[in-house]
């Protein structure tokens, strides 16, 4: 009965080694944020989809956000559907 079962799991993990799957793929987006880090660097992300997003993600860490140089796709549009509207005071 052991052998059995060793069998079978054997089994199972030789033909799961052979179960076609999709490649993975690496995903460009089109700002990325290069982080301050004096002597040491710094760092860099290139995943943003937009300026504002990479700007508040840097927010306090120092550096700049600028455009990825190997995104060749179309500007992804992001809207957060929120309205900023101006307050008018008049004055007499």
């Amino acid at each position: 009965m052991r052998s059995l079962i060793l069998t079978v799991f054997a089994a199972a993990l030789v033909g799961g080694a052979f179960v076609p799957g999709s490649p993975a793929q690496a995903q460009e987006y089109p700002w990325c944020a290069q982080y301050g880090g004096g002597s040491t660097g710094g760092g860099r992300n290139c995943g943003f989809v937009s300026y504002d997003q990479c700007m508040a993600a840097r927010f306090g860490n120092g550096g700049f956000c600028e455009r990825n140089p190997f995104y060749h796709g179309d500007d992804v549009v992001v809207r957060d559907g929120a309205r900023r509207h101006r307050r008018t005071v008049r004055r007499y």
